[in-house]
């Protein structure tokens, strides 16, 4: 496909695949109601009785509206950060929970549900508790000299197991009836308590590090080239990474706060982008935001519809994950060629 389409096909299958799960649920809708409602809502167009209008918007703008828009922001950060990561670190295999931010975030959230009955305490000790275990990370990577690279994998490594010895005495010291499964089942990863008020206090800083790690995207080819040739080429390789970790370690910590863990979006999707598009960081990244938009919408319909109760998101992405990846890890070579 030629690259001057790429992204207008992406963009309406994205439209499309978002219009499709607007109809999926227990009180199944179709494409005309929808846009029945949508245009009586907007423009007073047709009529509609009170009472299916209050229905409908109750679905649509209090339920399924916000949960899609949050699948879409998931899916699109945890692909990028993802891709900024494995281009920073020249490692196809690194993912955004390779410097500890995930683990950070589910202390930071178990934290809060044992020891605060505000869900926003929650929220916002999961979103600190992200950015300490990567400050952690970078901390330890600064007190040896030697390869960079290495001494921060090495330091995220050690920071992720801290975070989870943590959690794991977090959910030893819980409340076995109410505060344990209530940990375990924010683990698992869900869509399901996502509203309007946290979507939009989280959305806004995930788009706007999206498009800024889009813009920065021709410094993610230096850097994947190695220290040396990006330093060569006069790029300031420790600003550039820092502040590159600092864009993916919020949008990873957001996600966490919207719905929980979610895992093997920030792997397999930028090796599929990657596959399709190439590895020029440039098309690559944003690429990657749409594919992974459309694959954890799509993800979620299968999450909500496969049974007669819902599946959390971060079992079915990690079951659809596992086996995709052994597939395209043959091919994934191709890629970094």
């Amino acid at each position: 496909m030629k690259s001057n389409l790429f992204f207008p096909v992406m963009l309406f299958i994205l439209v499309l695949t978002a219009a499709f799960s607007m109809t999926l649920g227990k009180y199944p809708l179709t494409l005309n109601d929808i846009g029945g409602f949508f245009l009586f809502k907007i423009f007073g167009a047709g009529s509609m009785e009170p009472e299916r209008y209050q229905l409908l918007r109750s679905l649509l703008i209090d339920i399924r509206l916000p949960r899609i828009i949050a699948a879409i922001l998931i899916g699109a950060s945890l692909a990028v950060a993802g891709t900024s990561f494995q281009a920073m670190f020249v490692n196809p295999l690194v993912s955004p929970s390779l410097l500890g931010v995930l683990a950070g975030a589910s202390f930071g959230a178990a934290l809060g549900m044992v020891f605060s009955k505000s869900w926003v305490a929650v929220q916002l000790l999961t979103f600190c508790f992200g950015f300490v275990a990567v400050l952690i990370s970078v901390g330890i990577a600064r007190m040896h000299k030697g390869n960079t690279i290495l001494l921060l994998v090495l330091g995220g490594v050690i920071s992720g197991a801290l975070f989870t010895s943590l959690l794991s005495i977090i959910k030893y010291i819980a409340d076995p009836f109410n505060q344990l499964p209530a940990i375990v089942q924010w683990l698992m990863g869900g869509l399901s308590f996502v509203d309007r008020k946290v979507l939009l206090t989280a959305g806004i800083p995930q788009l706007v590090s999206i498009v800024l790690i889009t813009f920065f995207s021709g410094y993610l080819n230096a850097l994947s080239m190695g220290d040396e040739e990006a330093r060569a080429l006069g790029i300031p390789v420790e600003k550039i990474r820092m502040f590159l970790i600092f864009l993916a370690t919020l949008m990873s910590a957001l996600t966490v706060v919207l719905a929980g863990i979610i895992g093997w979006v920030g792997l397999i999707i930028p090796h599929a982008a990657r596959m399709i598009v190439g590895p020029d960081n440039k098309v690559l990244v944003p690429a990657s935001a749409f594919i992974g938009a459309i694959y954890l919408v799509v993800v979620d319909d299968v999450s909500r519809m496969l049974f007669n109760v819902e599946i959390p998101i971060g079992i079915t992405t990690s079951l659809i994950g596992i086996p995709f990846f052994a597939i395209i890890l043959r091919k994934a070579k191709k890629g970094w060629n």
